[in-house]
């Protein structure tokens, strides 16, 4: 305990041992003169007997401190003092640095919450996800997740002693009801398999969890468990919810639990609001639907590839005895059905759709941070350089006194390490604020996302690890320069003018490069999200609302065809048609394609059923032919785009040719008759697709008419707001017929706005740091020249004394600066040519060595930064020569 007495009574033992020093000496001195000495000659001799007393009094204060403590403290004290003397300077800095340090954290939380961060369950080490290669070499998915679950149940049980396999469905939005059919209402479904919350090591908030037995019978037991949230948010924390029911199309289910608190389900982004039993899924028996993903929670010391080729070898038996004696199955197909490989990979942080469409995208948001964090680090280095020649002489008189190197590296660092920290506490607010708002921007009404984004430990570590990273990068090299300081030169003042500015020119033209990487990334996202709003569409998407719709029980074509004559009837509506979704839903139809009898094709063709008037009300117009009367039949009859008539029909005039449809089996006969242009069918950035538009009047192979289950009604508005007639539109369904329930309501332009969500934000936040980028440009040179020419002072006030006129001194501080900007670009273009490729996958309709871009990028950095370096040179010629010539 003697320690924490010395901390607290440091001053007493530093008096006391002054006072005795001085009282050793005073006695040494009496007795020398009472020998005979002088009083003055009597203390020289017993200070050169004592030695340095200031030094002894140190050295003896050191016993009783820290000493780099202490170091620290008062080299923190004098930082403060410093930036008192240069606010300017250090509000820029700081301001540059907390930007840059606030979309890092920012960045990082976002990625941490999709990708990084362990789902809560007690076997995330051991939690993977199984996939495949995808079969059809038409689509651009190279891996796919799907399986069937017969497929499913083969490898459960034949892997059971190396691992435990789940079923879970994907996450979707699902119309529910607790009351009555007008109090519809969505929620996030997912089907999961009985024994995936045993399997995960999760305890019930309240009630109990879905069990094995729920999960045996396919229909038998109709039970769901609710999220904590959703328990919270829907239902008020309610206790007596158990027993309560709710019905989810014809069925009625019963809540039998809550899930723990911090579960909501394993796909980040889109948390589960209820969970059911695979077995109450419709497609649980049928071998040829994939509409769930299989996950592995591996035992330990089972090596993942013995257990990999056993899953692909069960997996690809299965797939052969489905097709097997299929004739109607082109051979590439069948051989890539039954050669597929089997990948397992690590699924600790959840498996979601958002985190195959924005991993890319958070990387080159990574990369564009990265990138700015860069450009305030240089930018704060190159001021504290110029600081750093600014106190040369300060720097120097410490060496002559006896300062150290490493001394001088601690008090740049010292203070570097207190930007940083202020800097930090401002980023924080800042990426407090901007994360959510990049959440939101992913985010839309009708497919909202939800992020787990809390200010824990990971956070608060990668900030702290963020602000050393920080002061390295911009404290270290100034701390060095200023610490190789050389006295007898600087006081002379007698140090290379052109050695001292040789690194300012450099950190300018790397500030360059930098800051043109992040307006050319800019750029080239801006401009795929400006391609892809205007594509041409084939179609008109304003005033177009889509009531998608159910028909439990089924309906015939007719009593569909009414019900749009009802709806065409409700005041503000133009037109009506059906169809069996709407485009760009990112659902497909396909099959192959035989054309005059031959083999089927490789490639899939893809079919959409619409009614007699779809076309028109999609403002969709003829190229060819003519539209589907109510008397057009599938199969009988079907309208064409032109890829179609491209890839299959490969003639000029389609029109009266026939072709089948391959499927299943089956062969579906259709002839031409229409021709239109060619519309997105799924995906908005994909390549046309061959379509081919079928009656939604169906009939089997008596030629009986099928009753309709499901479909979307296109109601095209007089108003130019569709979405004001949602609730009319929903009663007249209801009131017209009983039969008929609307599922969901959107409008064809939102459709299209959330496949174009990934590229809006990376465009708003290519906008975003491009201008930050620029901005801290723009101050750093401004800065930074400002300090040089201010240095240049004397030759500045020679060249004029000699004659030179103002401009032409404007004209050579410009020049140079060009020639460094102008490195910089260079430099910057031939990184973004070289490392551009791997941007490719987020552009459309361009590369990323787009030339346009590239000279935008050039041109407006180039103006930018002579614009910054315009005000100081031309301050620089106001100067008195003879003013200038005695300034030091």
């Amino acid at each position: 305990m003697n320690w924490i007495k010395q901390l607290f009574s440091r001053q007493r033992l530093y008096s006391d041992l002054s006072q005795e020093i001085q009282e050793h000496l005073a006695e040494k001195i009496d007795e020398l003169t009472a020998s005979g000495m002088s009083r003055e000659e009597a203390t020289h001799a017993a200070r050169r007997e004592f030695g340095n007393a200031t030094l002894i009094e140190e050295r003896g204060r050191e016993a009783w401190q820290w000493p780099s403590i202490e170091n620290v403290l008062m080299d923190a004290r004098y930082g403060l003092r410093q930036f008192r003397r240069n606010r300017a300077t250090a509000t820029v800095a700081v301001v540059s640095l907390a930007l840059a340090m606030g979309a890092c954290v920012s960045a990082f939380r976002l990625i941490d919450a999709l990708l990084l961060r362990p789902l809560p369950i007690s076997t995330h080490g051991r939690l993977f996800v199984l996939s495949r290669s995808n079969a059809d070499p038409t689509q651009s998915a190279r891996q796919i997740d799907g399986w069937a679950y017969p497929d499913f149940a083969l490898m459960r049980d034949a892997v059971k002693q190396d691992a435990d396999l789940i079923a879970l469905s994907y996450t979707q939005r699902t119309d529910l009801t607790y009351a009555s059919e007008d109090a519809m209402e969505e929620a996030y479904v997912q089907y999961v398999s009985g024994s995936m919350f045993e399997d995960f090591g999760l305890q019930p908030a309240l009630g109990r969890l879905l069990m094995p037995a729920d999960d045996r019978t396919p229909g038998a037991h109709p039970v769901a468990v609710v999220s904590y949230d959703y328990w919270t948010r829907r239902l008020g924390r309610d206790p007596r919810v158990i027993g309560r029911t709710f019905r989810l199309g014809d069925q009625a289910f019963e809540i039998v639990g809550v899930a723990p608190r911090p579960f909501t389900g394993t796909e980040p982004g889109i948390p589960t609001d209820v969970f059911l039993p695979t077995m109450m899924h419709r497609w649980v028996t049928r071998a040829d639907a994939t509409w769930h993903r299989t996950l592995a929670i591996v035992h330990p010391g089972v090596p993942l590839g013995a257990l990999g080729a056993k899953l692909q070898s069960i997996s690809n038996q299965f797939e052969r005895q489905r097709l097997k004696g299929n004739a109607e199955v082109s051979k590439q197909l069948l051989d890539n059905s039954v050669n597929r490989k089997l990948f397992i990979e690590p699924a600790a942080s959840g498996v979601s759709v958002m985190q195959q469409d924005y991993r890319t995208a958070l990387v080159w948001l990574t990369i564009l941070v990265g990138l700015v964090l860069l450009i305030a680090c240089v930018n704060v280095a190159n001021l504290m350089t110029a600081l750093g020649r600014a106190r040369a002489r300060e720097m120097a008189l410490r060496v002559a006194i006896g300062a150290g190197r490493g001394r001088l590296v601690q008090l740049v660092l010292v203070e570097s390490a207190m930007l940083a920290f202020a800097a930090g506490l401002l980023g924080a607010g800042f990426a407090q604020w901007s994360a959510p708002w990049v959440a939101r921007s992913i985010s839309t009404p009708d497919y909202p996302a939800r992020f787990s984004m809390p200010a824990d430990w990971r956070v608060l570590g990668f900030g702290a690890a963020l602000c050393v990273v920080v002061v390295l990068l911009f404290g270290l090299a100034p701390a060095l320069g200023a610490s190789g300081v050389r006295p007898a030169s600087v006081l002379k003042g007698g140090d290379d003018p052109s050695a001292r500015h040789r690194f300012t020119h450099i950190l300018i033209a790397a500030q360059v490069a930098f800051c043109f990487l992040v307006v050319f990334a800019g750029g080239l996202f801006v401009a795929t999200f400006q391609r892809l709003e205007h594509r041409p569409l084939g179609f008109d998407p304003s005033h177009l609302i889509l009531l998608e719709t159910v028909a439990p029980q089924g309906r015939t074509p007719v009593a569909w065809a009414q019900m749009a004559d009802s709806l065409r009837a409700t005041p503000g509506v133009a037109e009506v048609a059906e169809s069996g979704w709407p485009l760009v839903r990112s659902g497909a139809w396909g099959g192959a394609i035989s054309v005059a009898g031959g083999p089927p094709s490789e490639d899939l063709g893809y079919f959409l059923t619409i009614s007699p008037g779809w076309l028109a009300t999609m403002k969709m117009r003829l190229l060819a032919g003519r539209d589907f009367s109510p008397q057009d039949s599938f199969p009988g009859a079907a309208i064409v785009n032109q890829t179609f008539v491209k890839e299959f029909l490969k003639t000029s005039d389609p029109v009266g040719m026939v072709f089948e449809q391959v499927y299943g089996g089956q062969r579906q006969r259709c002839q031409v008759i229409g021709v239109v242009p060619d519309a997105p069918y799924r995906l908005v950035h994909e390549a046309m697709l061959p379509v081919a538009f079928v009656p939604f009047r169906q009939v089997d192979d008596k030629a009986m008419v099928l009753p309709q289950y499901g479909g979307t009604f296109a109601v095209r508005t007089k108003e130019d707001n569709p979405s004001a007639l949602e609730t009319d539109l929903r009663r007249k369904v209801s009131q017209a017929d009983a039969g008929f329930r609307v599922s969901s309501v959107e409008t064809q332009q939102e459709l299209l706005d959330v496949q174009t969500v990934r590229e809006r934000l990376l465009a708003n936040l290519g906008v975003f740091f491009a201008a930050a980028a620029l901005l801290l440009a723009a101050i750093g040179l401004y800065g930074v020249i400002s300090y040089t020419v201010a240095q240049r002072t004397n030759e500045i006030g020679i060249r004029m004394a000699l004659g030179a006129r103002r401009f032409g001194i404007v004209r050579l501080i410009l020049r140079e600066v060009a020639v460094l900007i102008g490195i910089g670009v260079a430099i910057g273009a031939g990184l973004a040519l070289g490392g551009g490729r791997a941007a490719n996958s987020l552009l459309y309709g361009l590369k990323a060595n787009d030339p346009f871009t590239l000279a935008l990028a050039a041109i407006l950095l180039t103006a930018i930064g002579l614009a910054a370096t315009f005000a100081p040179a031309r301050r620089a010629t106001k100067v008195d020569p003879m003013v200038a010539l005695r300034y030091e």
